[in-house]
């Protein structure tokens, strides 16, 4: 029976079972599309990936996100944890690995740092594909009944409800108080009309909810919920932080500014991450948004197919 060889690591994350779980296998040639769904939905997290050869051989290689339900452009914490795992490989289909990767996926081409200290590498920065995408506004109400809360907690003085991406589409929303974060539990029935009001707008509607500290306001506490998408709650999402924080940067006065922002998730589910991205805005317009973390291998091991 065929075997596909794989490596799980907590991302975002110094400490064993803490940050956002991953599974990547390394090599997936042979692996069919179906195959790949079929092992992101047993393994069950948040996102799994498949690594194969690129198409443009100046390129690392490509590779395939998968949800448990579908395959998705771009994510966060999949890329962090998938440099991660290939810097501790002495080759990558044949070429040395080198500090500086590039995946070719979905949503374009991703740039990839590795972090290193004196034992190896310990995490990688990424960049994110796309410019910021903002799209439309959505009624508190509707993000409230999501999320199980009374609407007065979300906060419209900085901004509405809006979807933001930067290579896959969140509806982001301030709340008021770490009090209403921690009262968030998603509403299956409401996520399904917010998904059919917002049809194409997002997958699946996913919802990223933040609290921002008038003392340090670019360091943030975060949740996400995307249901509909076997996701009921994410531990850490790469991708939605480096929307908010792009899309936060823009709406700052400033013309001109090098920000770099601190996201806390995970607290309330027992897996707190600690995301770091540092966004560049020129002339008023973000012009780059990277995406920081640690990584911390867990299992490895193979799975027939």
């Amino acid at each position: 029976m065929p075997t596909a060889d794989f490596v799980t690591v907590d991302v975002f994350t110094t400490e064993r079972f803490a940050g956002n779980p991953l599974a990547v296998v390394p090599d997936a040639r042979g692996l069919t599309d179906r195959q790949m769904q079929q092992i992101a939905t047993e393994f069950n997290y948040a996102e799994s990936t498949f690594v194969l050869p690129p198409e443009n051989p100046e390129n690392s290689a490509r590779v395939r996100i998968f949800t448990p339900t579908m395959e998705i452009p771009f994510a966060g914490h999949p890329n962090v944890g998938t440099a991660y795992v290939l810097g501790q490989r002495p080759d990558l289909f044949g070429k040395p690995v080198t500090d500086q990767l590039r995946f070719e996926e979905i949503a374009g081409l991703v740039e990839v740092g590795l972090l290193r200290d004196a034992a190896g590498v310990i995490g990688a920065t990424i960049r994110a594909p796309r410019p910021l995408e903002i799209g439309a506004e959505i009624e508190p109400s509707l993000i409230a009944g999501c999320v199980s809360i009374d609407a007065e907690h979300i906060r419209t003085t900085a901004h509405k409800p809006v979807f933001a991406s930067v290579g896959l589409a969140f509806a982001i929303a301030e709340l008021d108080s770490l009090d209403a974060l921690a009262a968030a539990r998603p509403n299956i029935t409401m996520f399904h009309e917010a998904a059919a009001r917002h049809a194409g707008a997002g997958l699946d509607f996913p919802v990223f909810l933040y609290v921002r500290s008038p003392q340090t306001p670019w360091s943030l506490r975060a949740r996400m919920f995307a249901p509909l998408d076997n996701v009921m709650e994410d531990p850490a999402t790469g991708s939605a932080s480096a929307a908010l924080s792009a899309f936060l940067v823009t709406q700052a006065p400033e013309k001109d500014a090098g920000v770099h922002v601190t996201i806390e998730q995970g607290v309330e589910m027992g897996r707190r991450s600690i995301i770091e991205l540092d966004v560049v805005k020129s002339a008023g317009t973000v012009t780059d948004v990277t995406i920081s973390g640690r990584c911390v291998p867990v299992m490895r091991g193979s799975i027939d197919v």
